[in-house]
């Protein structure tokens, strides 16, 4: 049976949506990042990156990295119809999902969570958690002016690319205190509305 490995309200709760969106049985498997699980010799055996999410996909392999596990997860569930079959469509959704994790997520978010890791005076830091915010909010407002009038992220409709954008736009609103523009603010409530997430959030225990 497929196992994600997750830290509650980490970048991992993207992929536990599209697990729960599949519908498919699926197994929880903790690592508590707040006491340095994932740099300890068992996770490492699992994934040496030291990082979340992980999947284990069965017959000793386990894949890494979001943008990797979400194309999997989707691409193996043709049903689920969480990614664009289409040849434009499909260099839409992953050139959505590189930018949401290759750069808004480290950029705009774990320099704001992890100042201390880009500044090592501690009188630095402000400003480094002041440029992330900054760098969140442009994307943001980026993004919002691309919308046009659809109601998911792609114009196909539903997709991983929905399950990305969710976990920036969570942490930005219930960690960060930021204000999103209209378009990703009516996105995040339709998420919120989605039954899949709301299982997400109830089985990480993490606040709507």
């Amino acid at each position: 049976m497929t196992k994600l490995y997750y830290s509650p309200g980490s970048c991992a709760l993207g992929i536990h949506i599209i697990l729960e969106e599949i519908g498919k049985p699926y197994e929880l498997a903790l690592v508590n990042t707040r006491e340095n699980e994932q740099n300890q010799p068992a996770y490492l055996a699992i994934n040496p990156k030291a990082k979340v999410p992980a999947l284990d996909i069965g017959a000793g392999k386990v894949l890494t990295q979001w943008p990797a596990i979400a194309q999997y997860l989707a691409m193996s569930h043709p049903e689920a119809k969480l990614w664009p079959t289409g040849l434009v469509e499909s260099a839409r959704c992953a050139e959505a999902v590189d930018y949401i994790c290759g750069s808004v997520h480290p950029m705009g978010f774990t320099r704001q969570y992890r100042a201390g890791n880009f500044a090592a005076n501690e009188a630095d830091q402000p400003r480094v958690i002041a440029q992330a915010k900054e760098f969140a909010t442009k994307a943001f407002e980026i993004l919002d002016a691309q919308w046009g009038e659809k109601p998911w992220f792609l114009e196909t409709g539903y997709s991983v690319a929905d399950a990305a954008l969710f976990f920036v736009t969570y942490w930005a609103t219930r960690r960060s205190g930021m204000t999103l523009p209209p378009k990703l603010a009516r996105h995040l409530d339709a998420m919120l509305a989605r039954p899949a997430v709301q299982r997400m959030l109830a089985q990480e225990k993490l606040a709507a």
